[in-house]
């Protein structure tokens, strides 16, 4: 089947050296782009993180220090993936929760601007759990009748991750489920608007969820002892606690997010 696009759709999958998103970096990616007319094009590369990577995290991912010594940093990296990827939506699995901001962590340490208001995002885990609550080889599997082989290789991840979701397209196009009032709706359509706004369960400001939007479209806090005030009011009342979230360990986007909050102040 194809599948109904306005604009590329990128697949990708991050190998890295941990699962902090603030301080962990990238040792391999690849990106499976489906352009429009659904043709689609792999760029997979290792990327030295410029850090040892664990030998805890090697053992799953089977790539150790060696094997990334000679190549190129993320920032050497950064414009050719940058332009790979340009006006492209984002698809992945489990990818808003870790593999979009770690990413969007990258290119802003690589000193490019990466945004993501004019980008749906799509989690093709959200949907399985929301249909089918398994992992990834189980998905694999289920939807495709295949063994998921070189499981944690970027490119095997990234490829299983587009044919599951073509599956799950033809699997659920015609499937009602009941909504919270016992309405019957269809979740699941050829329609990446769609798609993306059923695996974003809620509206967030930031990729962390530190920053989510209320009933009135307003940013608010989503942690701490501000959480459910606007960001505007806590920095009004409270201008220094811009300055500590700016110094504190929250991921580069959310800083973004907020100083883009603060100068709409001014």
């Amino acid at each position: 089947m194809n599948l109904n696009l306005t604009k590329p759709l990128a697949f990708f999958d991050l190998e890295t050296t941990g699962v902090n998103i603030s301080s962990d970096r990238i040792v391999e990616i690849s990106v499976v782009r489906v352009n429009i007319d659904n043709t689609t094009d792999i760029l997979t590369k290792k990327i030295n993180p410029t850090i040892p990577i664990p030998i805890a995290t090697s053992k799953i991912h089977g790539i150790y220090d060696n094997d990334v010594a000679d190549a190129p940093t993320f920032k050497e990296f950064s414009a050719q993936l940058f332009q790979f990827i340009s006006n492209c939506d984002l698809g992945g699995f489990n990818s808003n929760k870790f593999d979009v901001p770690l990413l969007a962590e990258e290119f802003l340490r690589a000193e490019i601007d990466f945004d993501l208001k004019n980008r749906k995002l799509i989690d093709v885990q959200n949907i399985f759990h929301i249909m089918e609550p398994r992992n990834l080889t189980a998905a694999y599997k289920f939807y495709c009748g295949k063994n998921l082989e070189n499981a944690h290789s970027a490119e095997a991840d990234t490829v299983a991750t587009y044919e599951i979701f073509k599956a799950q397209i033809q699997h659920y196009e015609n499937i009602e489920k009941l909504d919270e009032k016992g309405n019957a709706f269809k979740p699941v359509v050829n329609d990446m608007t769609v798609l993306s706004e059923l695996t974003n369960r809620f509206k967030q400001a930031d990729l962390s969820a530190r920053i989510v939007y209320n009933e009135k479209d307003e940013e608010i806090f989503n942690f701490g002892k501000h959480k459910g005030k606007t960001v505007k009011e806590v920095f009004e009342k409270e201008p220094g606690y811009y300055s500590w979230m700016m110094q504190g360990d929250f991921p580069l986007y959310t800083k973004k997010i907020i100083t883009q909050i603060r100068l709409s102040m001014k």
